[in-house]
């Protein structure tokens, strides 16, 4: 490559041109968001994240930041910035590795394979250790709440609203009978 831009355009084109819908922010390559979905047969299967992707002026030689937009409950994401928690993106990076290698191999053997022993998020880590099929229901339950394609579409409002929680918890116990009488004023 003849330059770390050049090498930046290219590696953004690719995630752009493979199956994964890239939103470009303030019309740079150096953020965007990603669509991702949970790998198949993983606790995360049907889920959909908005994956913020920051990427420095030195990359590829310095590693891009990832972070989940919309929440997810596992040991190596922090609930509140959705900081990952992954070596190969955070320690050991090389420029050999680029985009896609993100999206196709880390951040699904990332929610394949959580780490409780390195946490971001200790409640995610201890539940798992201590019980197992506990831990499996809030993840669902997760993806379930935030993690929907209707989601990443209003995540940066619902971050903002102090409300979310009570309002999920309100709209999951109504009806699916009474939600169109409340459609039209």
């Amino acid at each position: 490559m003849s330059s770390p831009s050049k090498r930046r355009e290219m590696d953004v084109m690719k995630l752009m041109m493979s199956d994964y819908t890239v939103e470009t922010i303030n019309d740079g390559l150096n953020e965007f968001n990603v669509e991702f979905h949970g790998p198949k047969e993983s606790l995360y299967e049907g889920g959909v994240w908005k994956i913020r992707v920051e990427l420095p002026d030195a990359y590829p030689y310095k590693s891009p930041s990832i972070g989940f937009v919309n929440k997810i409950f596992h040991p190596n994401v922090d609930e509140l910035s959705g900081s990952v928690c992954l070596d190969v993106i955070n320690q050991s990076w090389s420029p050999m590795f680029d985009l896609l290698n993100v999206f196709e191999v880390f951040l699904p053997q990332l929610l394949l394979y959580p780490n409780p022993s390195d946490p971001l998020n200790g409640d995610a880590a201890s539940l798992m250790m201590k019980d197992r099929k506990l831990y499996d229901q809030k993840v669902k339950e997760y993806c379930e709440r935030y993690a929907k394609k209707e989601n990443i579409t209003n995540s940066a409002a619902d971050e903002e609203s102090g409300d979310e929680d009570e309002i999920s918890e309100e709209e999951s116990e109504s009806s699916e009978d009474d939600i169109p009488s409340h459609a039209d004023p």
